[in-house]
């Protein structure tokens, strides 16, 4: 008989199927679908759901209660508050237009795209599909039903970029000719604006144009 393994609380559904390094720690009444891929130190909270085929990068964290249906797919590093829900179907009905109970293959899924460094806030609602940029954060209670650019601060619903944030999470402050700078890691950003009508975008100045403190 195969001990149970001490990083899989004992009220937590994990399906044999999940790929669930020893490094990543599942807790209490959490659920692990079929054929999911967590990666390296993440963190799955209590009563979280991971959805079947969900694919996960390293060091990431699910809070209690998140809800990360599939298709989802989360780079290294991401953050997803308490209670925060994933969707994954445009246009969601539980029957048919005859009335009969909807089957797996009666509708296409659709995921939320969460990449490396982003934080989703706590009963936050992506709305699939869309794409949240590298180090974005999405407010607490947000909306999200269109991309989020990479660096974005968003918030409200439906959710608008109200400012940059910079690697550690907090607001950038100008600096100058389109450049942002971070006050607590003194890294600096610049802006791109967006062509015929696109938003602008955020890009981290390459190190050696960092002027020395």
């Amino acid at each position: 008989m195969t001990s149970p393994r001490v990083n899989i609380h004992a009220s937590a559904d994990v399906a044999e199927s999940a790929v669930i390094p020893d490094s990543t720690r599942i807790w209490h009444y959490a659920q692990v679908r079929e054929d999911a891929q967590l990666g390296e130190n993440c963190i799955v909270g209590r009563g979280a759901y991971v959805g079947e085929g969900v694919v996960m990068g390293d060091n990431c964290k699910l809070q209690n209660y998140a809800l990360v249906y599939e298709p989802a797919v989360l780079e290294d590093g991401v953050f997803v508050g308490p209670a925060v829900v994933f969707t994954n179907d445009h246009y969601p009905r539980a029957v048919t237009p005859e009335g009969t109970l909807k089957r797996a293959d009666d509708w296409e899924p659709v995921g939320v795209t969460v990449r490396a460094g982003a934080s989703i806030g706590a009963r936050s609602v992506c709305v699939a599909p869309v794409t949240i940029g590298r180090w974005a954060l999405v407010a607490a209670g947000s909306v999200v039903v269109k991309d989020v650019p990479d660096f974005a601060l968003v918030a409200g619903v439906p959710a608008r970029r109200i400012r940059w944030v910079g690697h550690v999470g907090v607001p950038l402050e100008p600096d100058g000719d389109g450049r942002w700078r971070c006050p607590a890691s003194g890294r600096l950003y610049e802006e791109i604006p967006g062509v015929d009508g696109a938003e602008p975008t955020l890009s981290e100045v390459t190190p050696t144009e960092v002027p020395q403190a």
